[in-house]
């Protein structure tokens, strides 16, 4: 059986994973949509990249999930 501080850790971690990818996703498109913006010839490899790295924002939710399974599994 789970404690109540297993479950606020669990919520905690799985909020500020979802909080800190949103922020990060939201401010790599935004720079990519500026580096459009200023050079447009470059849209290619900047889409590119911006995909890269939403990709790696998102890993972390991912490991925040699985950080609140393993606490809730103790």
């Amino acid at each position: 059986m789970v404690g109540s501080v297993g479950v606020l850790a669990a919520a905690i971690a799985i909020g500020l994973g979802a909080l800190g990818a949103g922020l990060g996703a939201g401010l790599v498109v935004s720079k990519t949509q500026e580096g459009i913006a200023r050079q447009p010839e470059a849209r290619g490899i900047l889409q590119t990249n911006m995909f890269v790295g939403v990709a790696l924002v998102e890993v972390v939710p991912i490991f925040a999930a699985v950080i609140a399974f393993i606490v809730m599994n103790k």
